[in-house]
């Protein structure tokens, strides 16, 4: 991975790393719904976007930055 780079300079807004958690969390809450619903029989099962706001998930959103440099683009 030491030759990977990013393409496009894009970068999160945050200084979070990743928003794995909060995925790993919504898409618990939706399993665990859904499993509910479907061993009471109901059928009318939720998305996901139902279940989660990704609006307050750790990052809020990305932003290009044409300033930045060779060492920001490394992954």
């Amino acid at each position: 991975m030491s030759r990977s780079k990013k393409k496009t300079k894009i970068q999160a807004i945050t200084t979070a790393k990743s928003e794995k958690d909060n995925k790993t969390e919504a898409n618990r809450k939706l399993r665990r719904i859904v499993k509910q619903k479907v061993n009471s029989g109901q059928m009318d099962l939720p998305d996901l976007r139902e279940v989660s706001n990704v609006w307050n998930f750790n990052k809020d959103g990305k932003k290009y930055k044409p300033e930045m440099t060779e060492k920001d683009l490394r992954k």
